[in-house]
């Protein structure tokens, strides 16, 4: 049987648990001339605000963030899952905060600054979220909107 449908401050609970304990997420990212949506699973850091995403510069994702600054993050199965709609800023391996990249390392269980490619990292502000489990929370999905959450945590 299906569990009832969770109220927006649960949703929202239930969301931040994910951002915290998963390690990977789908990465949707598009060129600027419209060319189909890239999709690939990348391993992410999630700090409280913003997600931590590494890949190399040269690759199609990459060139797409670096392109559009916008991304699309799926977590989650699709009976359960996390939408973020966020703005990517690209960073230099050099350029990150003290102890960014060895949080990275730790938590995804790879240092793509110890890599002969050259990897990029684009730390991703989420704009929207959306949370739903089944039809049932489909119509009140939207956690946030333009950047401020809903309901406080």
């Amino acid at each position: 049987m299906t569990p009832p449908a969770r109220t927006l401050k649960q949703r929202t609970q239930d969301t931040l648990h994910r951002l915290e304990h998963d390690v990977d997420v789908w990465v949707s990212t598009a060129d600027l001339e419209g060319a189909a949506p890239y999709l690939i699973p990348l391993s992410y850091l999630w700090d409280g605000t913003t997600v931590l995403l590494a890949t190399p510069g040269a690759s199609p994702t990459g060139r797409n963030l670096r392109a559009t600054g916008t991304v699309r993050l799926a977590f989650g199965p699709t009976r359960d899952v996390v939408v973020v709609d966020g703005v990517a800023e690209t960073l230099e391996p050099a350029g990150l905060p003290a102890g960014v990249g060895d949080a990275f390392a730790e938590r995804t269980g790879f240092d793509p600054r110890r890599l002969t490619t050259a990897y990029l990292y684009f730390r991703v502000t989420p704009r929207r979220v959306q949370a739903w489990r089944e039809a049932d929370e489909i119509a009140g999905r939207d956690l946030m909107r333009d950047g401020e959450w809903l309901v406080d945590d």
